[in-house]
């Protein structure tokens, strides 16, 4: 024990929580900081622009379920981590910001840099706090990382002054942070849970849908369990996918409009009734709802439900489990039921529409063959991240995912630029998994100087660029004011970085570059002319 000062106790603090990684831009008044994570064992990775450090913090609390935590300067920096933070908020993701802020004690002065960082952040926060005093700082981190994580997960916010972050005192005198030993998730009621399996047994054409609830609860095992019992056709939010491996025998992709369209019971769990499902209304009126959430003011947000279940994810899909293994006869049959061959035939034929585009040999390279090549040549358990318009549409379509929080994309939110960043989050997160980049060459450019980042930090995270030329699809029947990009040498780029560049033209050699690439073993950048 001696003296210290408030940037030691934020680190301190977060070491005590679990933090391994550090995300960050370099800038006052965070300087201390920064080092003083070093010192405790806390990875620091600074990234070129704030925006793709937020990016990054976000996919890492997408891949591992715990914060991301990012640090920025004062004023521009921290602002500049608002996009990301917006990403997270929407998705639901835990995530901490330590923004950097002019002196508390002068507010109101008009100090360098200052602005009213808390009143920008604070919509998009589920806590916020404005420190005044370096004794609070363990108990104030230690509250937001849990109310990060606690309930509907989110990002929070700490405004760190500058004098505040330099203020020294003993460290004795810091107000120690409390904590739970242990601490229970709220269950379902159990009637609630017989009335579900009820429903779901007297269903002719069921479906279950699951979300990032299911995720960061860590009920993907039993949200697996369920399906395995049941044999209920499974459909995911597009950041949950994997959550139930997509080769499970009633995974239909293919057949999701199908599915949702003629659905008569739909068991939803841990999602939202936002736009990607038409606020609800992609199921049909006369479709039964049951809607698992643990934040009992999205029961019946946008769409009515029969069954409203507020609880923990996990905790709830554990009790329907068990309820369902009761009633195995219920099930019997399922796999062979008309609406699980119907939606399997369903599901064929549009994987046999797709097949001729998938071995498409046209140059310009069709887009799904590059997504074709992806999928032949990736490990199983490799974490793939889409980014962009166009290809965003047809990495959805064929480009499956096995494991939770393996998959990542541009989201409810469309943002673009999140790939690079993502991926370079998820390679941190799991440094033993393939970790794959699929780019737009428009969404490619907004944070591409990141592949220096990747250099620098020695992460071998190949990014594959679907190349054409400006933002979206070409269609000359409508033209787009400020579509055209020309064919930008992003693959020369990541030679000039120090990491592996290829441009390919024939989509034979799609996969070899792919080889060359993980092999080379430096961050890579795989140029495909689309």
């Amino acid at each position: 024990m001696g003296v210290v000062n408030g940037s030691y106790l934020i680190a301190r603090t977060l070491k005590e929580e679990g933090v391994d990684t550090l995300f960050y831009l370099t800038g006052g008044p965070a300087f201390d900081l920064i080092f003083a994570c070093q010192d405790l064992g806390i990875k620091t990775v600074d990234f070129r622009h704030e925006q793709a450090a937020a990016f990054a913090a976000h996919a890492y609390a997408r891949v591992t379920g715990k914060p991301g935590v990012c640090a920025a300067a004062s004023g521009p920096g921290t602002l500049n981590l608002l996009t990301g933070v917006y990403t997270a908020s929407i998705d639901c993701a835990p995530m901490l910001i330590l923004g950097g802020a002019s002196p508390v004690h002068e507010i109101g002065r008009e100090a360098f840099q200052e602005v009213d960082q808390v009143g920008v952040m604070q919509p998009l926060c589920k806590y916020w706090h404005r420190p005044t005093k370096a004794e609070r700082y363990p108990e104030i981190v230690s509250t937001a990382y849990r109310q990060a994580t606690s309930g509907r997960p989110g990002p929070v916010y700490i405004d760190c002054g500058a004098d505040v972050l330099y203020e020294e005192l003993d460290e004795e005198a810091a107000i120690r942070p409390s904590r739970a030993t242990k601490t229970s998730r709220p269950a379902a009621e159990p009637g609630a849970v017989t009335e579900a399996i009820d429903m779901l047994a007297g269903a002719e054409r069921p479906i279950i849908i699951g979300g990032g609830g299911v995720f960061f609860s860590g009920g993907a095992p039993e949200l697996e369990s369920l399906v395995d019992i049941t044999g209920i056709p499974f459909f995911t939010a597009p950041m949950s996918r994997g959550i139930v491996p997509e080769d499970h025998a009633v995974s239909f992709q293919g057949a999701r409009s199908m599915a949702l369209r003629n659905a008569d019971v739909v068991l939803v769990v841990g999602t939202r009734f936002n736009w990607m499902l038409n606020y609800g209304r992609r199921f049909s009126d006369d479709a039964r709802i049951i809607q698992v959430d643990i934040d009992s003011a999205e029961i019946a947000h946008n769409r009515d439900v029969d069954l409203g279940i507020v609880g923990d994810a996990k905790v709830v899909l554990g009790q329907m489990v068990g309820e369902a293994e009761t009633r195995g006869s219920s099930f019997a049959g399922a796999l062979e039921s008309p609406w699980v061959v119907g939606l399997r035939e369903d599901n064929d034929r549009r994987a046999a529409q797709l097949a001729p585009l998938l071995n498409s040999n046209d140059s310009p390279i069709h887009p799904l063959r590059i997504c074709k090549e992806i999928r032949d040549f990736l490990d199983r358990d490799a974490i793939l991240c889409v980014d962009g318009n166009e290809i965003l549409h047809f990495g959805r379509q064929s480009l499956p995912t096995y494991l939770p929080g393996h998959r990542l994309n541009s989201g409810v939110t469309g943002t673009m630029g999140v790939g690079l960043p993502y991926g370079i989050g998820a390679k941190l997160a799991k440094p033993d998994k393939q970790v794959l980049v699929l780019h737009g060459d428009g969404s490619m450019g907004l944070n591409a100087m990141e592949i220096d980042t990747a250099v620098r930090f020695d992460l071998p995270v190949v990014t594959v660029v679907c190349n054409n030329a400006g933002w979206m699809a070409r269609t000359p029947d409508m033209p787009k004011p400020g579509r055209e990009l020309g064919f930008t040498s992003f693959d020369g780029m990541a030679t000039a970085l120090g990491g592996y560049g290829e441009r390919v033209e024939d989509p034979d050699e799609i996969r070899p570059a792919l080889e060359r690439a993980f092999g080379s073993g430096l961050p890579a950048v795989i140029n495909v002319v689309a």
